[in-house]
């Protein structure tokens, strides 16, 4: 079985959030499994990836969008060092930028990017078993491989989709149609939605089948899904919430290349302790205090907004019994508070930026992490710090209440119901008091590490859904 991973991100090539992690650890799993073959697809960026990496020609040709002809060309990574055969599609002018997101053309550039690979397959004859579209960025493949004459040779392979954020859609005008490879108009019901061409919904309508990240987010999507609610209720024959894994690879504090200290479950309290020391004197911080930390987006579906308030009150309400430390970017009004508070109390520590060492330094380090998701689809950060020995502190929505159980309820983290600083103060207090017990602390230390998140059980799920 010969299944192609189209996604915008892929670890460590290029990494915005989690659909990065997912698509450069589900096909490598999927590869461990007898008589699979996962390859990755995507655009290529100028990252250090590509420049340490050698990378060869596999095709050149032309597209036309509109009144546009693009050359493209798809480069291949010679050594499969990731585990699988990497494809990067390079259109100059589009998909040879420096990031995935932030360009005020990116409706323009995600079409290309999925007119260009389904190009690249039809004109040298390569018929994949399975196409597997991450995320609107590629939710239109299942439309032009059934109705767009140009690939003819593709039609009828079969087609996934999964949903990684339902909280991006890539609405764009019907204007837009006209940058499409040519389609039979009489189908454009199947792209649009509300009058707009919405990538999302017509992945949710073309598709053989798609997926969640968890089961409890499929269950959100049905009752909160920024207008998608009716579609997914209508094709709910085809959905299916499967959770997420994490590359115990690649997160294994054992044998992590980023940890000052390794661990494993037998020696977590002595090692984390040195990590933790370390890491606090780094950045000023009291390391015989409990320490919070939160990773992350600055950004509301994140709960990212509640952490100034957070901040403010859990050290003035703690009398600085406790330490803060938060690794993130995003909205710039939430920087710009953090930044001060930085400066005012010597408990508080700020990143600004995503630096991928620093977060294995936390999670080794922390002894709890915070995750105040108003939207969590699936969640990974709550899992590397179960792996890594940290309590996780999170609001029950999601993949977060598919992952993390409270200890009231024989669990080895903490739950709380909404999205607000009162609810989170709670929970961080109720940390606090656990930090206080050193066997209690220990005990959910263990505990946490010995939870299962490995890709393996999630890889066999999808190669079941492919066969089905």
């Amino acid at each position: 079985m010969v299944v192609y991973h189209l996604s915008t991100e892929c670890y460590p090539v290029a990494k915005v959030g989690g659909l990065a992690d997912v698509v450069g650890a589900l096909p490598k799993y999927q590869n461990k499994i007898k008589g699979v073959d996962a390859k990755v697809v995507m655009p290529w960026y100028n990252k250090p990836f590509v420049y340490d990496h050698e990378f060869e020609v596999v095709f050149d040709g032309f597209i036309h969008q509109g009144s546009h002809m693009l050359q493209v060309q798809v480069m291949k990574e010679k050594t499969d060092t990731l585990g699988f055969e990497l494809y990067m599609v390079k259109i100059p002018g589009l998909l040879d930028r420096d990031n995935p997101y932030g360009y005020q053309d990116e409706s323009f550039q995600f079409l290309a990017f999925q007119h260009g690979i389904l190009h690249w397959l039809s004109a040298m004859k390569i018929r994949p078993d399975v196409l597997h579209c991450h995320d609107y960025h590629t939710g239109l493949v299942p439309f032009m491989v059934e109705h767009c004459p140009e690939f003819e040779f593709l039609k009828g392979v079969k087609t996934i989709g999964t949903i990684h954020n339902g909280e991006y859609q890539g609405v764009m005008d019907w204007s837009m149609a006209n940058y499409m490879p040519a389609f039979d108009r009489y189908k454009w019901g199947l792209l649009d939605w509300n009058k707009l061409i919405n990538p999302l919904a017509s992945m949710i309508k073309c598709s053989h089948a798609f997926t969640t990240v968890s089961e409890g987010y499929l269950e959100e999507l049905y009752i909160s899904f920024r207008g998608l609610e009716s579609l997914v209720r209508e094709e709910f024959g085809k959905a299916y919430g499967i959770i997420n894994g994490i590359d115990t690879e690649v997160w294994n504090p054992e044998t992590d290349p980023m940890l000052d200290f390794n661990f494993g479950i037998e020696n977590a309290i002595e090692q984390k302790k040195k990590n933790k020391e370390k890491l606090c004197k780094e950045y000023g911080l009291k390391p015989e205090l409990p320490l919070f930390a939160f990773i992350g987006r600055f950004a509301t579906e994140k709960g990212a907004d509640l952490l100034p308030d957070v901040v403010w009150r859990s050290i003035k309400q703690s009398y600085g019994a406790l330490n803060i430390m938060i690794l993130g970017s995003g909205n710039t009004y939430i920087e710009n508070i953090l930044k001060e508070y930085e400066h005012t109390y010597s408990n508080f520590a700020l990143d600004v930026g995503y630096k991928e060492y620093l977060s294995h330094k936390i999670y080794a380090s922390a002894d709890f992490l915070l995750m105040p998701s108003r939207v969590e689809p699936c969640g990974l950060n709550q899992m590397y710090s179960m792996r890594y020995g940290t309590i996780p502190i999170v609001r029950y929505t999601g993949g977060l209440r598919d992952t993390v159980e409270d200890i009231s309820t024989g669990g080895a983290g903490l739950n709380f119901t909404y999205a607000g600083v009162d609810d989170v103060i709670h929970a961080m207090n109720r940390g606090v008091s656990i930090y206080n017990q050193k066997k209690l602390m220990g005990d959910l230390i263990d505990a946490n590490m010995r939870f299962d998140f490995a890709w393996e059980k999630s890889a066999e799920k999808y190669i079941a859904l492919y066969n089905k």
